[in-house]
Parts: structure tokens; C-alpha cells; sequence
């Protein structure tokens, strides 16, 4: 079924939303392994964000990026495939959750280092301005990151070479288990930007529609030679840090109001007359099958885990 505007948003923020909470079941029956960070509530920054990229951009997630790459395009069986150890993964059942890239779409990967991916994001959009290509990098990071010097100089790299790259901060208000109130003075994430002459814009980023118009924008000015800009999603996690962190440090109203917030409650709600069930079911059955058949593919050889590896 083709859908178009707030239903096929609907749609593709349910896609993420239950590929994250099969990532969930699946842990819990000992098939997923290891350290897995999940994205449920911020499901519309990649779905906005993502809708305004070209095939040809390169985008660089933090650890929470499984929402990421599936917005990117990343298809949903080789991705579950990879995270579940399957030689079937985007990388042989390499790289799992907080490591894999599907470059093929334009996701050259998540990183574990806080901050990371921005320096990559920022080596890209310099290797896009001068091979032709017209490519854009974005780097996706979250609120955390603005405190890791290596974001700081990349960011101030790029104002100075004029770089086409979007850096995203995904300000869900905790930076891991602290709260960024008590993490900065100023917590207004945009000022670091505009402070090295960067354009910066903060908005809801629980609205899809708004963050694909100002990455849209903002995309459009860097393939311009406008150089490089940033976009603070204000959002919030459901769920916590990682799987297994029961968030004692949030109380039950705030848990509360960030469940009214979220993107898929308020797109639902405001979907009146549309049949929203069939919306969600329709992506539960699409990530059942592809979970399902990636628990039927072969698991990676152990003896490969050394392959593709540089130093």
C-alpha cells in the first residue's frame, strides 16, 4: 500500500518503533546479544531527517542508530541478520548493534566513542566538496556529545572550511543516565553553534514534517557551498539508556508526559479518520518476517571475525 504525508510518516516511525521492540524481545530470549541502545520516542528525527538526505549523502549515527539506518534504507532483514550474530548482516554478523554500517545506503556507521562519528561525518563533507560529487555529509549524535572536545573541533573545522555537513544533536535531556540540566549551564545546545558562526536552529523533534522541512532547508544551503549547519531535536527515550537500565533516576509523571510527547502518540492522535491499527499492524507484520528470517540464517563463522579489519 502506497501511502503519502502524516500516514506514511505514521508508517515509517512504526517500522523503527517495532524493530526496536522485537531488538527488545528478542534479548530477553537470549538470541541478541550484548550492549543494545534503542531509539523508541525519537523515531521521528530519522524519519524527517532521512526524507530530506539524496541516496548519495553519507550519515554517521551514534550507538543509537538502529532508527538511523533503517530510515536511510537500510532493508530490515540483513539488519536484524547483523545484529543477531547471522552471516546474512549487513557485515557478516561483524559489527552488531553499536557497530555496523550498511555503506550500500548511504550509512557508513554507528560509533561507540561519545562524539565519534562527527569527525568522520566532518572528513566526509570535506571529501564531498572536493570530489565532485555533490554529496553532504550529517553527523547524529546526542546531547551528551556537545561536551566531547573532538565535537568541538569538528564542528569548528567545518565552519572554518566552509564544509557541507548537517551535525543533528538529538537532545532527548539525558546525557546516558544524567540529566543535561545538571551537565551545562546553558542548555541551549544551539549557542555552541552560532558561537563558531555556524547557522543552528532548535525545534520539536517529535514532528516529522518540521524536521524534514528544515533539513531540507539546511541540506539544500550546504550542496549551495553555505557551509556547514545544526539542528537540536529537542525528543525523549521511552526506554532506557540501554537495555536493562530501569531509569531510576526519571520519575513516573515525567514518564508520563514524555508518552503523550512522543511522536507516534501525537501523529496518531492526529490522524482522525484514518485507520492508524492498520498502519501500525501492517509494519509489525514486515518486521515479524524479517526477524523471523534472519533467526533462520546461518551464523557467522567465528573464524572471520578478523577479516576486514584495518590498522
Amino acid at each position: 500500500m502506497t501511502r503519502e504525508g502524516p500516514e506514511a510518516d505514521l508508517h515509517a516511525m512504526w517500522r523503527i518503533r517495532a524493530f526496536e521492540e522485537k531488538l527488545q524481545e528478542l534479548h530477553k530470549s537470549g538470541d541478541l546479544l550484548g550492549s543494545v541502545h534503542l531509539c523508541v520516542g525519537q523515531e521521528a528525527g530519522p524519519v524527517g531527517a532521512c526524507a530530506a538526505l539524496a541516496a548519495k549523502d553519507a550519515l554517521f549515527a551514534t550507538y543509537r542508530g538502529h532508527g538511523w539506518a533503517i530510515a536511510k534504507g537500510t532493508p530490515l532483514r540483513p539488519l536484524f541478520a547483523e545484529l543477531l550474530g547471522r552471516a546474512t548482516g549487513v557485515n557478516g554478523g561483524r559489527g552488531g548493534s553499536a557497530y555496523f554500517s550498511a555503506p550500500d545506503y548511504g550509512f557508513y556507521g554507528e560509533n561507540s566513542i561519545v562524539g565519534g562519528g562527527v569527525a568522520h561525518a566532518t572528513g566526509a563533507a570535506l571529501a564531498g566538496k572536493h570530489d565532485g560529487s555533490g554529496r553532504i555529509a550529517m553527523a547524529v549524535f546526542g546531547d551528551g556529545a556537545m561536551n566531547q572536545g573532538a565535537v568541538g573541533e569538528a564542528m569548528n573545522f567545518a565552519a572554518a572550511f566552509g564544509l557541507p555537513v548537517l551535525f543533528v544533536c538529538e537532545n532527548n535531556r539525558y546525557s546516558e543516565l544524567t540529566p543535561i540540566k545538571d551537565m551545562v549551564r546553558n542548555e541551549v545546545l544551539t549557542d555552541r553553534a552560532t558561537a563558531l558562526g555556524i547557522p543552528a536552529t532548535r525545534i520539536d523533534g517529535n514532528d516529522p514534517a518540521l524536521v524534514r522541512a528544515t533539513v531540507t532547508e539546511y541540506a539544500s544551503a550546504a550542496r549551495e557551498g553555505g557551509g556547514p549547519a545544526f539542528l537540536e531535536l529537542t525528543t525523549q527515550r521511552l526506554v532506557g539508556h540501554y537495555i536493562g537500565d530501569v531509569q531510576q533516576y526519571r520519575n513516573r509523571a515525567e514518564l508520563e508526559a514524555d508518552g503523550r510527547a512522543e511522536p507516534i502518540a501525537r501523529a496518531t492522535a492526529a490522524l482522525s479518520g484514518v485507520d492508524t491499527d492498520a498502519i501500525e499492524r501492517d509494519a509489525r507484520e514486515e518486521v515479524e518476517t524479517a526477524a523471523r528470517q534472519a533467526l533462520a540464517d546461518p551464523l557467522a563463522d567465528p573464524a572471520t571475525a578478523k577479516e576486514h579489519l584495518y590498522a
